[in-house]
């Protein structure tokens, strides 16, 4: 039953007899389409805020899909050594790793990637 009212994003009652044949084919898309490596700008910020003083990277920007998203934030926390997550077209890494991911990202065809925030 969990499963069911995850599927419904709070609607209670619907209708509609073809309800969920809609819902499925709006989820199907939700998928991005895929831009090359060297047109995304994506911006590395060290960030501070809401996490009690603690320092994170903050990469941001990414245009494509979820999972493209989550296997370049696991890739970059396997380079860095450090943890982190990868939700919303962001990268958060822990600590302070700007130059090096900003190295990364270039090496592996991320032309248009930048340090901001100063």
């Amino acid at each position: 039953m969990s499963k069911n009212k995850k599927d419904r994003d709070g609607l209670v009652f619907s209708t509609d007899p073809d309800f969920f044949k809609s819902f499925q084919e709006e989820e199907e898309q939700d998928d991005s389409p895929e831009i090359s490596p060297a047109k995304q700008k994506l911006r590395v910020w060290l960030d501070r805020k809401q996490r009690k003083g603690k320092e994170v990277t903050l990469i941001a920007g990414f245009a494509g899909p979820e999972s493209e998203l989550e296997e370049l934030a696991k890739w970059l926390k396997t380079r860095c050594g450090v943890g982190g997550s990868a939700k919303d077209g962001e990268i958060i890494l822990q600590g302070d790793h700007r130059d090096k991911v900003v190295h990364l990202l270039i090496e592996k065809g991320y032309t248009q990637t930048k340090k901001a925030g100063g």
